[in-house]
């Protein structure tokens, strides 16, 4: 079987090479994929309209489409390719509004009994004004968010009602481009947050291992948000006791949701959750794998994923067969200097081969080939990855194969895991 795989990050590395271990795979094509993708793959340059996408999966015959980015989903590829009778792993248009719109994922969330912040919607600056100010004024902190998709931006984390309010106007400004015209102003929750991805065919859901990411850009979750500087799996703070509490109000429930709405949903749901005194509560929902949180749980996985994510397409994951190595994952981003603001690109990327030489694997998210050298052409570069027969073996391995990697500017945090160390 063929396989055409949508989009160009770390993530999609992660799952071509999933794929390319799987059996029965003959040509994978990724579009546009990225250099480290190109080494397993054929990368193809592909006009990233759904008619294009749906017209080249029909030329090639391919046997599956699987959808890695948010952006081609909300604009609706999975329906476009579906519609040529070819099985694709990913939700439909109307389906991926529930990361597409907060406002629709929060009013979803409401509607089906899955616990979340409370929150409230506006499209008038003054009126997110005054209730920030309402909300401060009770003694609750607040997060504001851009309504639309923001590449993992557009989620202000606010320590005072200065920055609370300067995020507002941050949204309103057009700092999220289209994004930001809707904001949502949820309570902030306090806790440990963690990361449950799970399959669904839109009659059954079955959870992955949990992961951990690390969105802070500098040690000890300092810093400005970024789109993720590291994850592992699996999340000490997601027990046996807290994922059959989380299957039951969160995953059933989304279930349940979709099945009432009549949402076309085959792929994966990733249920942010933030682990609160009151329980699990979801701060938001995407509609893809995570990323850095893929390069982790992936590198967990021992089962055929080609077979796994066909049968999810086919509403036929009841039949799956999920096999997981029992050995921690550990991802370390490596970024470029200046991340997450201005970017320094086109430096030459050293030590690749020397890292994997020891079992590491680095998946390639921010890279171009030029002139036949390998540059940073991104905020995250490479994701550093490595399995090990506990958390501290992982992490060691792992931060052993990014010592010998480098390019002028690049920086990461030195303390992914940490939280685990001590449980």
């Amino acid at each position: 079987m063929d396989i055409l795989l949508i989009g160009s990050g770390g993530r999609e590395h992660a799952i071509c090479r999933g794929l390319r271990n799987s059996k029965n795979i003959g040509k994978i094509y990724c579009a546009p994929g990225n250099p480290g993708m190109a080494q397993i793959a054929e990368c193809v340059s592909i006009p990233s309209d759904n008619e294009s996408i749906a017209n080249f999966a029909k030329e090639k015959n391919v046997g599956l489409v699987v959808v890695g980015p948010e952006a081609p989903l909300c604009q609706g590829v999975a329906d476009a390719v579906r519609a040529m009778g070819i099985p694709v792993f990913g939700p439909s248009k109307d389906a991926a509004q529930l990361e597409g719109s907060k406002d629709f994922s929060k009013a979803f969330m409401v509607k089906y009994g899955i616990p979340t912040a409370a929150y409230a919607s506006f499209t008038d600056q003054k009126a997110a004004e005054e209730y920030v100010r309402s909300e401060y004024a009770a003694g609750r902190g607040v997060v504001v968010k851009a309504d639309g998709l923001a590449a993992g931006k557009g989620v202000i984390v606010a320590s005072s009602l200065d920055e609370a309010l300067e995020g507002v106007r941050e949204c309103f400004s057009g700092a999220f481009g289209k994004a930001g015209y809707r904001v949502v102003i949820e309570e902030l929750l306090e806790g440990e947050e963690a990361s449950i991805l799970a399959l669904t065919d839109g009659k059954t859901v079955i959870p992955l291992v949990s992961s951990q990411d690390h969105k802070r850009q500098l040690d000890g979750d300092k810093g400005p948000n970024t789109g993720g500087m590291g994850a592992y799996s699996p999340a000490p703070v997601v027990t046996t006791e807290l994922l059959a509490e989380v299957q039951k109000t969160v995953l059933d429930n989304f279930l349940r949701g979709i099945q009432a709405e009549k949402l076309d949903y085959r792929g994966i749901i990733y249920a942010g959750i933030m682990v609160t005194e009151n329980g699990p509560k979801v701060l938001e929902f995407n509609v893809r794998f995570g990323d850095p949180e893929t390069q982790a749980v992936l590198t967990r996985f021992d089962g055929d994923l080609a077979d796994t994510l066909l049968k999810t397409a086919n509403r036929e994951l009841d039949k799956a067969e999920l096999v997981w190595s029992p050995d921690p994952a550990v991802c370390i981003v490596l970024a470029s200097g200046g991340y997450p603001a201005s970017v320094d690109k086109g430096h030459e990327i050293t030590g690749i081969e020397e890292a994997e030489k020891d079992g590491a694997i680095v998946y390639h998210a921010g890279t171009v080939m030029k002139d036949g050298k390998l540059l940073n052409n991104g905020g995250r570069v490479l994701g550093v990855t490595a399995r090990g027969k506990d958390i501290r073996e992982a992490v060691k391995k792992a931060y052993e194969a990014a010592g010998k990697i480098s390019w002028q500017g690049m920086q990461y945090r030195k303390d992914i895991a940490k939280r685990a160390f001590n449980r």
